[in-house]
Formats: structure tokens, C-alpha cells, sequence
């Protein structure tokens, strides 16, 4: 990301066309003519000066997060997913809401809330993932805090009304963490959650990349329009309009993708007319080509943008399908934090030749089974030139088809069943509190160590006072 871009931060992607509106005219006020959609679905403008920051946060009618710094991050969600595609069963727009309404700080960690039935939204790009589990309202959650080097999941489901609480405990301990282990007993110790039991590990589908763009229906009566701009530079004047027509047609969101696209979900079918004449009278095209619009950019780059429109030409002209690929381009090499099925890296320049112009080399990764939820990267190429990509990327296109309707359903191991049993703990069968003898309970005055069979007879639970015939047993 360029670092001179100041983000406006939209929780979960979801906005107002009212809010959208004066987002725009603050904008406008800056002298802006255009904006610039986020991988973490915010959006991202050139702005100069701290007092101007402070000058449009004050001339908004909302509560809009204006941020240069990048220790605060935006939460991402698949709000923009739900009753458009696949969906688990008890999984609601009206559920993600509420949570994102409960978020009344600016995160410092990646907070993901998503749906696994889904391809549009990565699941495990951030921090705190959590992701929707079988069970009605509860969540697995998928940790990688910024020091670790592995992710780890949480042992036990967390409740849907507990995850701002658990987020925020997080945010404020997570430096001095080390393992999820750790974690997950200083929470226990700290805050009362409605956790359950993990009765089995997530399964992630194997899903190919849905098609995001055009008027599509939902429904009897309903449609969705996802609009794309491939140079990912909106106009303000039409967004401006646009969010006019939204207001005039009672259409209460518009949701930005992580693919630098938007989606408005809830058009009548009385209103298609009008939103066809609007969208024509402005030169609106649609139904942009899948080998150009699955691909994830550094926003304003424009060498990037020009490796992308090369690469495109290139597939357009040998016939090439993408179809359920996505592509990503890198200048930050060995990141590995990218949702795209295959990565191009682009290196810097050797020291020695830093003061000379010489021709970039890339390198070419793809995830296992071209899933990005696999989190598997392998190495296709290393250090080849601009000129071999194209044929390089076509290899990678047809080994991804060789292997297509092939590859089972991805099962998200949990630690336990990763690796032999570590320990065994028992939890409270009334509040579902841990007693681990890792740990002990300073509290009662249990050291370190103490086995649960050695403790004494009047110890209890420290939340709900339970007596120990009433904790069982689990494998941890």
C-alpha cells in the first residue's frame, strides 16, 4: 500500500448510502476527484496534512474514522457475502451487524468475521479470525498474533455476543502472549465467556472464485449489482449520484469487497429499469472479463497496474481460462499474507546495482491447490524475467484445471488432533471454566503443577462455585 494514503475505516465493508455520501462530500471538500478501494474493504485517498485530516472529520454528520496511521486496522467481513451466496445455515446479515455495531474501538489487530461457506472474503488474512462454525451463534477462531510465526486455533467455540469482548481483551495482552495456550488462560481468567465445546475440527469447502460483478438476482424480486473499475480510481461525482439513487430506491447498504469492487444487495425488481438508465447514462460497463478482474493490486501502483494489463493481454490473446483463479501482485517478497491463489513477487535490486537501472525479477507462487485457505504456499519459479511470466502463469493455469473437482474438502485441524494429546484439563460442566494444572489457580491458591485429582476437597469453582465432581475431563 502506498504509505501516503489516509484510510477511512468502514467496519466490516458495510456502509450507508447516506454515510457513503458524506464520505464524498468530505472528500470533495478536500479537493479529491476520485477514491480508492482497500484489500481490508476501506477506502484509501491521497491527503495532505494532519489539520486537514482534522478539518473533514469535523465537517462529517457521521462518526467517520479518518486514519493515517497504520497501527489501526479496519475489520473485514462477508456481511458482503450473505444471501448472495452459499451461506451456513443460521449465518444472517442482520447477525453480522449487530457484532460490527458492538465494536466501539479502533482495532490495532486484523479481525476477521466470516463465513467458511464463502470464496469472496479470505478467511485467515487477519489476526483474529473468526469463522462461522456449525453450531447456531458460535465461532472458531483462528489466531496468528503479529509475533507469532504460526497460527493456532482457540480451543473452545466462542459464543457470537462474547467475540467483541474476547477482541478486546486480546488487544489489550496480546504482546506478552506467546502461545494460544497461554491465551486462552489469561482470557479464562480475566472475563465470564459462553464458550462451547469443539466437537470437531472446521471444514472449509474447496470452492472456485464466485463471479462478483453485474445485476444479478437474489431472490423472487430482489437483485444485487456489483460494479468493478479496473484501475480501481472511483469517481466521485457517480458515487455521489449513485448513493443518490440508492437513497430515492429505500436501499440500505452498499458493501465494499476485498477485490477493490463494490456490491449493492436489496434492489427491487421495479427499480432495475431506472438503475440500467442510470448506469448507461454514465458509461457504466459491466461484465468485465474474468481475466482481469480476479486480481488483487497494490492500490495506486502503477507499475503494478501496467504488470497486470500485460499479463491480462497476454492470457486474453493465447485463449487462456482463469476461471476460479485469482492473482495477486507483491512488492513486499516472503510477506506471505496474500488471498490470491497465485502470487507474483516482485524483487528489489540487488545493493550492488542500486544506483543502476536494471530490469526487475520475479517470483511465482501459487497455494496448495491453488486454495488460498490452505495457507500452504509452494514455489513455481524464482527470479525470472517480466517476459517469462506470462508463459509461467499459463503452466499454473492448466495444472489448476488437471486438479480441479479432485481435491477434498480442506479440514482446519485443530491443535489436539494436529499432533499427539498434549494434556488433559478439566472443565467445569455448569460454566465451562478450565481448571489446567499447567497453570494451577493463584487466585485459590493452587501453585503450578498440582495435579486436578490432588487438589483439595473444598476447592470449588472460581466463577460459578461448583464443587470438582462437577468438572469433566478433555483432552487438550
Amino acid at each position: 500500500m502506498n504509505d501516503d494514503l489516509h484510510r477511512i475505516l468502514l467496519k466490516g465493508g458495510v456502509t450507508s448510502p447516506g454515510e457513503l455520501k458524506d464520505i464524498i462530500l468530505m472528500l470533495e471538500t478536500a479537493g479529491l476527484k476520485e477514491v480508492h478501494f482497500g484489500s481490508r474493504q476501506d477506502l484509501l485517498f491521497p491527503l495532505k496534512g494532519v489539520k486537514a485530516e482534522e478539518q473533514l472529520e469535523s465537517l462529517s454528520k457521521f462518526n467517520t474514522d479518518i486514519v493515517a496511521d497504520r497501527g489501526c486496522q479496519n475489520i473485514v467481513s462477508s456481511y458482503v457475502s450473505a444471501d448472495i451466496f452459499d451461506m451456513t445455515y443460521w449465518l444472517k446479515g442482520s447477525t453480522y451487524l449487530y457484532i460490527l455495531e458492538g465494536f466501539d474501538y479502533l482495532p490495532q489487530l486484523k479481525i476477521n468475521i466470516t463465513d467458511p461457506k464463502q470464496r469472496l472474503v479470505p478467511l485467515f488474512s487477519g489476526n483474529l479470525n473468526f469463522i462461522a462454525s456449525e453450531s447456531e451463534d458460535y465461532w472458531y477462531l483462528n489466531v496468528k498474533l503479529p509475533h507469532w510465526q504460526n497460527s493456532a486455533f482457540y480451543p473452545v467455540l466462542v459464543y457470537s455476543w462474547d467475540l467483541v469482548t474476547i477482541s478486546k481483551i486480546i488487544e489489550t495482552i496480546y504482546g506478552d502472549i506467546s502461545d494460544v495456550d497461554e491465551l486462552f488462560y489469561v482470557i479464562s481468567k480475566k472475563i465470564d465467556t459462553n464458550n462451547k465445546t469443539v466437537d470437531k475440527p472446521l471444514n472449509v469447502p474447496y470452492l472456485t472464485f464466485p463471479y462478483y460483478e453485474g445485476m444479478n438476482r437474489m431472490g423472487l424480486d430482489l437483485y444485487w449489482l456489483g460494479l468493478y473499475w479496473r484501475n480501481n480510481k472511483y469517481d466521485l461525482s457517480f458515487l455521489k449520484e449513485f448513493c443518490g439513487f440508492c437513497l430515492d430506491n429505500s436501499i440500505g447498504k452498499i458493501c465494499i469487497t476485498p477485490w477493490k469492487s463494490f456490491i449493492v444487495k436489496g434492489i427491487k425488481q421495479n427499480s432495475r429499469p431506472d438503475l440500467e438508465r442510470f448506469l448507461g447514462q454514465w458509461g457504466i460497463n459491466i461484465r468485465h472479463s474474468q481475466l482481469e478482474m480476479n486480481w488483487h493490486v497494490p492500490v495506486d501502483d502503477t507499475e503494478a497496474l501496467e504488470l497486470k494489463k500485460f499479463l491480462v493481454r497476454s492470457f486474453d490473446q493465447n485463449d487462456i481460462s482463469t476461471y476460479g483463479l485469482t492473482f495477486g501482485i507483491s512488492n513486499d517478497v516472503g510477506k506471505r499474507s496474500h488471498f490470491a491463489s497465485i502470487i507474483i513477487e516482485k524483487n528489489s535490486a540487488p545493493i550492488i546495482v542500486k544506483d543502476f537501472e536494471v530490469r526487475p525479477t520475479y517470483n511465482v507462487l501459487h497455494f496448495e491447490n491453488f486454495d488460498p485457505n490452505t495457507r500452504k504456499y509452494l514455489v513455481h519459479a524464482q527470479d525470472v524475467d517480466k517476459i517469462e511470466l506470462p508463459g509461467l502463469l499459463m503452466e499454473l493455469s492448466r495444472k489448476y484445471f488437471e486438479q480441479l473437482g479432485k481435491v477434498k474438502l480442506s479440514k482446519e485441524p485443530l491443535k489436539k488432533t494436529e499432533e499427539k494429546v498434549l494434556r488433559t484439563v478439566h472443565q467445569c460442566k455448569s460454566c465451562l471454566t478450565v481448571y489446567d494444572e499447567f497453570y494451577g489457580d493463584e487466585k485459590a491458591g493452587i501453585s503450578k503443577g498440582v495435579n486436578f485429582n490432588d487438589l483439595p476437597e473444598d476447592y470449588h469453582c472460581p466463577v460459578c462455585e461448583a464443587p470438582t465432581s462437577e468438572f469433566g475431563a478433555i483432552n487438550y
